[in-house]
C-alpha cells in the first residue's frame, strides 16, 4: 500500500505537470478536468471551472505523484498545498484508519463511493496534514 503525494495549484496544474513531464522525462499523462465530472447539483461547474484539474498522475522516478487545482469554493494556501494519498484494495484498513484520523481530526471528505472509487474521503488530521484515502480496485 503505497503512500503518495498529492499537490494542488490554484488555477495552473495543466501548466505545472506539462513542465514536470518535461523536466523529468515523465510519460504524458491523462488529464482529468471537473468539465468531465458527472453534473451534481451540490458542486455546480462553471465555464470557468471547467477546464481545470480535477485529477493527474505522473511517475517520477519510481513515485507516483499526483496533481489538481483546487477546487472551485475550497480555499488554496501556498505551502499547504501537499497532501498524502493512502491507496489500498482493503476497504475495512481504509475505513480503520479513516476513522483513527477523524477521531481528532476535521473531515473535508466523508468516506463514500465516487465516480471513481468505490470508498473514498479526506480527512485533516490533528496536526493540520491532509489525507486522502482511496480504494484501488485494479
Amino acid at each position: 500500500m503505497p503512500v503518495q503525494p498529492y499537490i494542488n495549484f490554484n488555477g495552473n496544474c495543466r501548466e505545472a505537470v506539462e513542465y514536470y513531464t518535461k523536466v523529468f522525462g515523465a510519460a504524458k499523462p491523462e488529464i482529468m478536468s471537473f468539465g468531465d465530472a458527472p453534473e451534481d447539483m451540490d458542486f455546480p461547474i462553471t465555464e470557468e471551472t471547467k477546464d481545470l484539474v480535477m485529477h493527474t498522475a505522473l511517475e517520477i522516478e519510481g513515485s507516483t505523484v499526483m496533481f489538481s487545482d483546487v477546487p472551485p469554493g475550497m480555499p488554496f494556501i501556498l505551502g499547504n498545498n501537499i497532501g498524502l494519498v493512502i491507496i489500498s484494495k482493503d476497504m475495512d484498513r481504509i475505513r480503520s484508519m479513516f476513522n483513527a484520523l477523524k477521531a481528532e481530526g476535521t473531515v473535508v471528505m466523508d468516506l463514500q463511493e465516487t465516480f471513481w472509487s468505490k470508498l473514498y474521503g479526506m480527512v485533516t488530521d490533528k496536526f493540520g496534514i491532509a489525507w486522502q484515502f482511496h480504494h484501488d480496485w485494479e
